[in-house]
């Protein structure tokens, strides 16, 4: 795993988690202002460095989380792949199939409220395993279904399992990365989601013309199985190894909030308290949303709005998912680099994710005017590089906004907004379609939705949250 040498840094805001007053007191969250800038030192200062076993440590976790991303979106492209040959082997309507696609999203935004605190009482190791090995199972007993509701109960099975991936991976990021090296390494993990998209319809398609749509189920079920077994094998949590005193300095210097006792229900309530948490709900909202207008609609849009064949749709439509991963990244990669020139951690992550929703804004209405398909394309390629490049910077501020015990409770909230976003474009989008008979207007809602997204998180993210007495 890369290591980047940067400069020592002033941590943002004061304060550490405490308990004052008798024992049974709770613990009052409240916001610090943070300076923009972070002072000079001398050039010939250093910071902390990792140990050689914690950078082994780092690339193990990264390589299983970008292993376990990839095989995330594989398992949710399956029944849009299989969609046809699925609708006549059950014979379910179209109306139905809609529903179908849609019951793992619901499912996926409203078990993030909980996975979040699980993660943080009882660790990233047990979570994510089970995780992975019950969303594989699910993905598996889709391949043996044999009509519309023991599907529907497989795919929202599949979207509880999926819940911990992304908020552990934050915790992990946050666990064994140092504060100046987590946007590049949250990068990594967020380019697994667009690199399983890119690979998923060659794959999938494969596996399915060669053997039968059950059969590909049940071979992608049963490759989750396994790495849900690699992870409880080899990941482990800081708790569970005797850190050196070095080591512990590299994992919490600049991050003042860093604590190890896990929250209580009460606690976690207090997010809901602070601006900066709906700010982070509300621009991830838009992210999501963009997101799964092009993941759900894109090959439908090319088709009959773009009039391309089937066999350029095809060809073309793997190009916005490259850049996505290229986005994903590059937008890590531009959190440590904001970082390491001055900018506070959330200061410059808040300033990327404003410009890249706006950005996506622009680029979603100029889609709608472009007069050749060839424009239109490299528009949508470009709002994938962007909603990557937020997504990335949106899970990068989670270790740096969140308390350290409350990482992945922050991070699971805000995939719970931007879930409820990802689950209604979709079906509004099809509504929009279904009734005007054209993109137009989905496409330009989809660009207020951004431009709401982006003032939102612009104006109300301004403090990571801290811990004060009671």
């Amino acid at each position: 795993m890369r290591r980047l040498r940067l400069a020592t840094f002033e941590s943002e805001g004061a304060g550490a988690f405490q308990r004052a007053g008798p024992p049974g007191n709770t613990i009052k969250f409240s916001t610090v202002t943070a300076p923009r800038t972070v002072p000079s030192v001398d050039s010939g200062a250093s910071s902390a460095k990792a140990s050689r076993r914690v950078v082994s440590i780092q690339r193990w976790s990264i390589g299983l989380l970008i292993a376990g991303g990839a095989l995330n979106y594989i398992d949710r492209a399956t029944l849009s792949v299989a969609n046809k040959l699925i609708q006549d082997d059950l014979h379910i309507p179209v109306a139905k199939m809609g529903l179908l696609l849609s019951a793992f999203l619901w499912a996926y935004a409203f078990a993030q409220l909980p996975v979040g605190g699980l993660i943080d009482r009882y660790g990233p190791r047990k979570l994510l395993a089970l995780g992975l090995f019950a969303w594989s199972l699910a993905q598996a007993a889709g391949g043996f279904v044999t009509g519309f509701g023991p599907f529907v109960i497989a795919r929202a099975a599949l979207g509880f399992g999926e819940a911990p991936l992304f908020p552990g991976g934050a915790r992990v990021v946050r666990d064994w990365f140092g504060i100046r090296e987590r946007g590049f390494a949250t990068g990594l993990c967020q380019s697994a989601g667009t690199f399983g998209n890119f690979v998923a319809v060659p794959l999938l398609t494969f596996l399915m013309l060669r053997l039968n749509w059950r059969w590909m189920f049940i071979i992608v079920g049963a490759a989750g199985v396994v790495l849900s077994l690699i992870w409880w094998s080899i990941h482990r949590d800081p708790a569970e190894i005797s850190l050196t005193p070095d080591e512990r300095r590299y994992l919490t210097e600049g991050d003042e909030a860093a604590a190890d006792r896990p929250p209580s229900f009460a606690e976690w309530g207090e997010l809901f308290t602070h601006r900066t948490t709906w700010g982070m709900i509300a621009g991830f909202f838009g992210t999501v949303y963009t997101l799964w207008l092009f993941t759900s609609w894109l090959p439908y849009y090319l088709e009959h709005e773009r009039h391309m064949t089937i066999e350029q749709v095809g060809a073309l439509a793997g190009i916005p998912y490259f850049c996505g991963a290229v986005g994903a990244i590059v937008g890590g990669w531009l959190c440590d680099l904001l970082t390491r020139h001055g900018w506070t951690p959330i200061g410059g992550r808040k300033i990327l994710i404003s410009s890249a929703l706006a950005g996506i804004s622009l680029c979603t209405l100029a889609t709608v005017f472009a007069q050749s398909n060839a424009v239109a394309l490299v528009f949508i390629s470009i709002c994938v590089f962007l909603v990557y490049i937020s997504s990335s910077a949106a899970w990068a501020t989670v270790p740096i906004a969140a308390p350290g015990q409350f990482t992945a409770s922050l991070g699971s909230i805000q995939n719970f907004g931007g879930y409820l976003g990802g689950a209604l474009a979709p079906a509004v989008t099809g509504f929009i379609v279904q009734r005007t008979g054209s993109f137009s207007q989905a496409l330009m809602l989809c660009a207020g939705v951004c431009l709401v997204s982006a003032a939102a998180y612009l104006l109300l993210v301004q403090k990571p949250i801290q811990a004060g007495h009671a």
